[in-house]
C-alpha cells in the first residue's frame, strides 16, 4: 500500500492566510484536523478569523518580506503546535500599469514593479527557506517525508494581459523557482509544488463591478464561473496528502487561457 499521508495532525504556515484562497485554505485544514498559523498583516484580520478557527489557529502579524517576522511566526507554531509540516505562500499584491502610457508620457512606476516583484516572489522565498529549516528537524515518515511548500503562481505567469507586466512576472519568478527548490530540498525529503489559479472569487475580484465579475466568469470554459476559494483549498489538501505530486505547477483554471 502506497504511503498515503493525511493533513490530520499536520501544522502549517499559511501566509495571506487572514482572507482569500489563504483564508480559505486556513478553514480547510482546521477543518480536517490539522493547525494553523496564519501570517498575515498587522493590519488584516488575522486576530478575529484565528479566534474564530479556536485552538488549532493562531495569528502571528507579519510581512512576509520580513525576515524577523517570518522567524517569529515559525517559532510560535513550534511554540504552540511542536513543529511546521507544511508552508503555503498565498500572499501577494499586484498593480494593473501599463509598460509605458503614451498619452500622459509616462513611464511604469519602477517603484511599483519593484514592489511586486519583492513581495512576490521575494516574500515567498523569505518565507520557503525559512520554513524549511524547520520542517527539516521533523522525523521523516517511511518516504522520508519531511515536509511540504505549496506556492500560488497564477495562469497570469502563462498569459499575462494588458497591464500585467509586474504581476506576471512576479508568477513568473514563482513557477521558475518551483522545480529548483524542489530539487533543492529533495535530500531532506520536503517537496515544492506551486498552484496556478485562474480566475477565483477573492477579496481582489470583489471590487470589481459585477458586470465585468459576470464577464470574466464566461470567459471559463468549464465550469463557467469564478473559481471558489474551498476548491483551491482542497488543492492544497490534496497536494499536501500525496507524496509523489513534487517539482510541478497545477494549474487550477477551468480550462481559461486569458485574452491580451
Amino acid at each position: 500500500m502506497a504511503n498515503i499521508r493525511s493533513v490530520k495532525g499536520m501544522v502549517g504556515l499559511v501566509t495571506g492566510g487572514a482572507s482569500g484562497l489563504g483564508r480559505a485554505t486556513v478553514e480547510r485544514l482546521i477543518s480536517q484536523g490539522a493547525s494553523a498559523v496564519i501570517l498575515d498583516l498587522p493590519s488584516s484580520d488575522g486576530h478575529k478569523v484565528a479566534a474564530a478557527l479556536g485552538d488549532r489557529c493562531a495569528f502571528a502579524p507579519t510581512d512576509v518580506t520580513s525576515e524577523s517576522d517570518v522567524r517569529s511566526a515559525v517559532d510560535l507554531a513550534r511554540e504552540k503546535y511542536g513543529k511546521v509540516d507544511l508552508a503555503v505562500n498565498c500572499a501577494g499584491i499586484a498593480v494593473a500599469v501599463k509598460t509605458y502610457n503614451f498619452k500622459k508620457d509616462l513611464p511604469h512606476s519602477l517603484e511599483d514593479f519593484t514592489r511586486v516583484i519583492t513581495v512576490n516572489i521575494a516574500g515567498t522565498f523569505n518565507v520557503i527557506r525559512l520554513a524549511v529549516g524547520e520542517m527539516g528537524k521533523n522525523e521523516p515518515d517511511a518516504d522520508g517525508h519531511r515536509g511540504c511548500i505549496i506556492n500560488t503562481a497564477s495562469v497570469a505567469a502563462y498569459d499575462g494581459q494588458v497591464g500585467q507586466a509586474a504581476y506576471s512576472a512576479s508568477k513568473g519568478g514563482i513557477v521558475g523557482m518551483t522545480l529548483p527548490i524542489a530539487r533543492d530540498l529533495a535530500p531532506m525529503g520536503i517537496r515544492v509544488v506551486t498552484i496556478a489559479p485562474g480566475l477565483f472569487s477573492t477579496p481582489l475580484l470583489a471590487g470589481l463591478p459585477e458586470k465585468v465579475r459576470s464577464f470574466l466568469a464566461r470567459q471559463v470554459p468549464f465550469p463557467s464561473r469564478l473559481g471558489d476559494p474551498a476548491e483551491f483549498a482542497h488543492l492544497v489538501t490534496a497536494i499536501a496528502e500525496n507524496p509523489m505530486i513534487n517539482g510541478e505547477v497545477i494549474r487550477l483554471d477551468g480550462a481559461i487561457r486569458m485574452q491580451p
